[in-house]
């Protein structure tokens, strides 16, 4: 398969396209390193080429960055050596950059060697931008669509390639962090006034080879190749240089609380190569990089974070042989918050949208939140007045129930009562087409019970959004005992309209994400009853990853919806609920009117604009702070069990059926500690025999809620783990 060829034209320009066949967007493969290497070489020895120009053949885009898969490959041809492996590896891929950015100069005279420029024709991420950092000049296109950036930090790793090297040298450590620690893409202009790229034009290709045929061979040396070089900003050794890596570090372990090795990882490597020359440098970036994908935490990630989720994003687990459901017209019953959110999403994504609420006033509220969002846009320059017509004009708000003819999906999401949207199901189904999808956005009724307003269940489908909707990445899908096929294709056909990540999960109390999330918070109200700092409780949860502590998420969800639910459990499961000393806390603290963030007033105490103040001492009144705080860890395996077990017995009772949807669901939904790649990971990185023998020592000494479940119990035994047991690659053939 040919992904790299060369030509070269009557000019003396060669140019290097990179077209990989079947792919809409290029990655980089061993075929394709090897490939390029040639090409490269062929261009270096004709002396009829002047120039170089490297691009892409695809419309609007350079490249996607590397195939991950390759990195595992490197490690598993290197059997019992795979960190050697790797490193390796690595080193042949700087070595090939490297050939690229001398261009066949003398290394002493730095004299001889042939322009090389990079045109993007469009989006270049990773590799697709550390390639071109290689090069002599790079030359983008002003498509305003395009994003350029190294988002690898975001699955585990950091830009292993020279990136992280040659943008440090380019820029300075204090301008290339945000670039490598945030993993941001940038638009074409924001991309050169970071320095990330040098010029933007209309037609990058035919601006690099005028350059090309221009260039003066002081134009291809690069700064850190020529006598007298200085990094930018100063090196760790200079005085400005050393403040720049103290607040660096403080900046990193602030983020990610240390629960992140790629960026420790990619700090180390830029404060180490800065003390050494270039090519030295770029050993120890690869052996940084090494260190990291050695780390279970990095495949985990990748594999999470990565692999799984493009292939829940493209429909791993779409049903087969249903034709593209993707929804012309949707109708949103309720314009509260959730409503209102769904229906902006919706508007985005192109869709006719009907807003319904009980009288105009309120459906205009609801269709205001959108009108907001996008003045919020325009002021950022992130939209246009023209824009925010166009997407207002798509919202119909009306209490009229007729203006439903004609959907195709609707969502409702009425007052989480069961017999409110019993009656908005009833007189809905009576309005809208015999073939339109009915969903709801409950988040804890279950959904066959629900379908049982529904005249038509195998219709009747849940679509659980997160809060805020346009700003969370997942979408839970709830199937009913009676839900059909088309039903689930057509709420995941939506979902991938939306631009968010779907997961399917089977009708049970709290479903799956919330039945996980739940015991979490629990956990923290019962150490709170235990005499636990609420900062320890808190902290600790943080240095977990998660992007806030029990207690706090308490207040951020308000504590009287906790109570609600609380209540509404035990009323449903009767004898069986099991009682918790939590309960007694939130009671107290609902009966003190103390709501949470909403009320000013909760675990916190709030200033007058609503900022955090303090952790709330009144509560020590009722539950006195222990004179003997836990440890760290203890409070942490805590936090960790607790979670990983409900989802365990989820994947045991079968509500969920692929374990790539209970790790990206539980990181994307509540932000369950992304190093780890989620909790049934979470338990592979442990090992489960440890985890089966932790959690009989928990039960012990907790109760029962650390109880192991027999699939653990089972795979404990056997030795398995969940990733080759319930192997989707397997589960599908």
């Amino acid at each position: 398969m040919t992904e790299f060829t060369l030509s070269k034209d009557a000019d003396g320009v060669g140019t290097i396209t990179w077209d990989v066949p079947g792919k809409s967007m290029n990655v980089m493969s061993f075929e394709g390193l090897a490939q390029l290497d040639t090409c490269v070489d062929q261009a270096l020895a004709d002396d009829d080429i002047k120039g170089v120009v490297i691009t892409s053949g695809k419309n609007g885009s350079f490249a996607g960055g590397m195939d991950l898969n390759l990195l595992a490959k490197m490690k598993d041809d290197a059997g019992d050596e795979p960190a050697r492996g790797l490193f390796e590896g690595v080193m042949k891929i700087h070595a090939l950059l490297r050939k690229i950015e001398r261009a066949g100069m003398d290394p002493k005279t730095k004299k001889g060697g042939k322009p090389i420029a990079s045109a993007l024709p469009g989006t270049a991420a990773g590799i697709g931008m550390e390639l071109p950092f290689a090069t002599h000049r790079i030359f983008v296109s002003d498509n305003p669509k395009a994003k350029y950036g190294l988002p690898e930090i975001m699955v585990g790793i950091f830009p292993g390639a020279g990136g992280t090297t040659r943008l440090v040298r380019k820029l300075g450590a204090m301008a290339a962090s945000p670039l490598l620690l945030e993993g941001k893409m940038l638009e074409a202009k924001k991309a050169k006034g970071a320095g990330m790229v040098d010029e933007v034009t209309a037609d990058p290709v035919a601006a690099a080879r005028d350059w090309v045929l221009n260039a003066k061979p002081v134009d291809i040396v690069k700064p850190w190749d020529a006598k007298g070089y200085k990094m930018p900003g100063g090196a760790p050794y200079h005085p400005a240089g050393f403040m720049t890596f103290v607040g660096a570090s403080a900046m990193v372990h602030s983020k990610t609380q240390g629960a992140f090795p790629a960026a420790k990882a990619l700090l180390s490597a830029v404060y180490e190569g800065a003390l050494v020359d270039f090519d030295t440098a770029l050993k120890i970036e690869a052996r940084w990089f090494t260190s990291v994908l050695m780390n279970p935490s990095s495949g985990a990630m990748i594999r999470s974070l990565f692999l799984n989720k493009e292939a829940l994003d493209k429909g791993a687990v779409r049903p087969k042989d249903i034709p593209d459901q993707s929804v012309q017209k949707i109708g949103v019953l309720g314009a509260g918050m959730m409503g209102a959110g769904i229906a902006l999403v919706s508007a985005q994504a192109g869709m006719e949208v009907v807003l319904i609420d009980r009288d105009q006033a309120a459906a205009d509220k609801g269709k205001s939140y959108a009108e907001t969002y996008m003045d919020k846009g325009i002021k950022r320059g992130k939209a246009t007045p023209e824009k925010k017509d166009a997407l207002l004009a798509r919202i119909t708000a009306t209490p009229d129930l007729d203006q439903l003819k004609g959907c195709d999906l609707i969502i409702e999401a009425v007052f989480e009562d069961p017999g409110v949207k019993a009656e908005m199901t009833k007189k809905v189904e009576a309005i809208i087409p015999e073939d339109c999808i009915f969903a709801s956005n409950t988040s804890t009724l279950p959904i066959t019970d629900l379908a049982e307003a529904s005249v038509r269940p195998e219709q009747f489908i849940g679509i659980h959004f997160f809060s805020p909707v346009e700003k969370m990445f997942l979408v839970e899908i709830i199937k009913g005992g009676k839900t059909g096929d088309r039903a689930v294709a057509k709420a995941l056909d939506y979902v991938r309209q939306i631009r968010k990540t779907p997961i399917v999960v089977n009708d049970a109390r709290f479903f799956y994400c919330n039945r996980c999330i739940i015991p979490y918070i629990n956990e923290g109200l019962r150490m709170l009853t235990e005499g636990v700092s609420p900062a320890l409780i808190d902290n600790a949860a943080r240095q977990l990853g998660f992007p806030v502590g029990p207690v706090q998420l308490n207040d951020e969800t308000s504590i009287d919806l906790g109570a609600k639910i609380a209540r509404a459990t035990k009323a449903a499961m009767g004898d069986d609920y099991p009682d918790s000393p939590g309960d007694d806390l939130i009671f107290w603290m609902e009966d003190l009117g103390r709501m949470g963030r909403k009320a000013n007033a909760g675990f916190f105490e709030y200033d007058d604009k609503g900022k955090r103040v303090e952790y709330w001492k009144g509560m020590q009144e009722k539950y006195p702070m222990a004179d003997k705080q836990p440890d760290l860890i203890a409070v942490q395996e805590r936090l960790m069990f607790v979670q990983v077990l409900e989802a365990v017995r989820a994947l045991e009772e079968g509500v969920l059926e692929d374990i790539r949807e209970g790790d990206v669901g539980a990181i994307l939904a509540w932000g369950f500690a992304p190093w780890s790649g989620g909790p049934l990971s979470w338990l592979d990185i442990l090992g489960t025999p440890y985890a089966a023998e932790r959690c009989d020592q928990l039960e012990e000494q907790f109760g029962e809620r650390f109880a192991c479940p027999p699939l653990l119990r089972e795979m404990a035994a056997k030795g398995q783990t969940f990733y080759k047991r319930f192997d989707p690659a397997k589960t599908a053939a």
